[in-house]
């Protein structure tokens, strides 16, 4: 390549950098003036990087099998801003693409088209609800992992509002402060908190972004009187795993300015188990109490519905490799629960795992279909699940995977399936992946009715983000999605 064309591709590139900066400003415009949440085939384009807005047009190439450049979505963005348009979660890669196919044109009259139900703030069918108190009980990896999420969407339509956050007396309340303050800043598989806290030990606040987050001592929810600092209505969301049926969790409920619990664990007996994206719409006023499952449930659940859907699945057996977790010993020791005892950063543990049993709750279809078991592994985070699946179609790779490609961005599943077709990633390239679970393709074996399908997934970040999604179903915190 010449010296001329070298310098052109990299003017090329300054050029895209210099485009991309300049919407920035304008994605934030959307946000904060009109409530709209602009996206990259489902992936957030608020507050991101100039080169993060750069791989997520370079993304679409994966999906589309089409080039997608920032001079073909900045036109979008800006004419959306000349729309004064009502609160929504638009897609502006997929408008881009729409419009790239069309050969161009008039780029007003193709967005009033598209968009004329939020055109000049018209809001059917856009968010609904009012602003909603939230308590995290428990602060955690989990814990403080929906603290960075929620305090990341604060602002815009989102409506949910981190209120306070319950831990255990330790003592000396400044010196917890910080000590809690510093794990929300510094975490050693997610990085460091993109942004700034403050600790007020007198208060006993922690100020994130700018919201003001009490932290309230307590040994028991029988201690807790919500309302002592203004908060009412409150949906509490219990981290600690400690009660997992309702007399455990109506405790929270017992108390005053708490309306709603919310368990980040498997429930037990009638509570409902819910997985984003396939069985909250079942989540009712009449519903106090609700488990978001376990991250291996919200992983396997959404591939397995479109599986079932399109294929039939007859049978099949999910093996979990999974992250160690807490509640494993880092030496041996003594351990209530089998093999949990032996060391987990020095061995593969098997153990159990009562996901393929929790599927059919939110799949009541797969009922008796499915068997499990997960071997702990000594990593801290992301795990996989492998789906051994006997169906009723016949099927092979190629077509197995371009129609789970096609369910990650055109199906109402696009935030809970991601899809990946590289032989090169590893685990650690999913940490803070925000879908429920990602499908790796190279890792598809499909003949006849017999098929694998291998499912990794951020157990800790993008089960967080589930989370939140159920906890702004319980808020009836609603979007219109579009295109259509």
């Amino acid at each position: 390549m010449s010296q001329q064309a070298l310098e052109n591709v990299f003017q090329e590139w300054q050029g895209n950098e210099a485009l991309a900066e300049q919407m920035i400003p304008m994605v934030g415009q959307l946000y904060r003036q009109n409530n709209v949440v602009a996206t990259m085939f489902g992936r957030s384009l608020i507050k991101r990087s100039v080169i993060r807005i750069l791989k997520d047009h370079r993304f679409v190439r994966k999906l589309e099998g089409t080039e997608l450049f920032v001079d073909d979505t900045y036109p979008i963005l800006k004419g959306m801003i000349a729309l004064n348009l009502g609160p929504a979660h638009v897609d502006v890669g997929k408008l881009a693409v729409m419009f790239k196919r069309q050969g161009g044109g008039d780029v007003e009259a193709f967005l009033r088209k598209e968009l004329h139900e939020i055109i000049d703030g018209y809001q059917s069918g856009a968010s609904t609800g009012e602003p909603q108190d939230v308590v995290l009980y428990g602060f955690g990896r989990i814990g403080r992992l929906l603290a960075r999420v929620m305090v990341e969407k604060a602002g815009g339509g989102n409506l949910l509002r981190l209120r306070a956050i319950v831990v255990r007396g330790r003592g000396d309340v400044a010196k917890d402060l910080e000590k809690r303050a510093s794990l929300l800043r510094r975490d050693s598989v997610h990085g460091p908190f993109d942004g700034t806290i403050i600790v007020d030990a007198q208060a006993r606040t922690l100020t994130v972004n700018g919201n003001v987050i009490q932290v309230i001592y307590a040994d028991s929810p029988s201690e807790i009187d919500y309302t002592e600092y203004d908060i009412d209505n409150a949906v509490i969301v219990d981290n600690t795993g400690i009660w997992r049926d309702e007399d455990g969790l109506g405790q929270h409920l017992k108390c005053k300015g708490a309306a709603k619990a919310l368990l980040t664990a498997p429930g037990k007996g009638d509570i409902k188990n819910i997985v984003y994206g396939i069985n909250h719409a079942s989540i009712g006023d009449s519903d106090l109490i609700v488990s978001a499952a376990s991250c291996t449930t919200n992983a396997i659940v959404p591939v397995l519905k479109v599986l079932n859907d399109e294929y039939g699945v007859v049978n099949g057996h999910v093996e979990t490799v999974h992250a160690y977790t807490n509640d494993q010993n880092l030496i041996d020791n003594y351990h209530k629960g089998d093999r949990r005892g032996r060391s987990a950063a020095l061995n593969m543990v098997l153990t159990e795992t009562g996901a393929a049993k929790a599927a059919a709750k939110a799949l009541p279809e797969l009922e008796g279909r499915l068997t499990g078991n997960a071997i702990r592994v000594p990593i801290p985070n992301v795990s996989m699940a492998i789906l051994n699946l006997t169906l009723d179609k016949e099927v092979n790779a190629v077509e197995l995977n371009d129609y789970l490609r096609r369910m990650s961005i055109e199906s109402a599943y696009q935030k809970q399936i991601d899809f990946v077709d590289s032989a090169e990633v590893v685990s650690s390239d999913f940490v803070g992946n925000r879908h429920a679970g990602i499908v790796d393709a190279k890792a598809t074996i499909a003949s006849g009715h017999h098929a694998v399908v291998y499912v990794w997934y951020d157990n800790e970040f993008g089960y967080s983000c589930q989370v939140v999604r159920i906890l702004q179903q319980m808020s009836n915190v609603q979007f219109l999605k579009l295109p259509r």
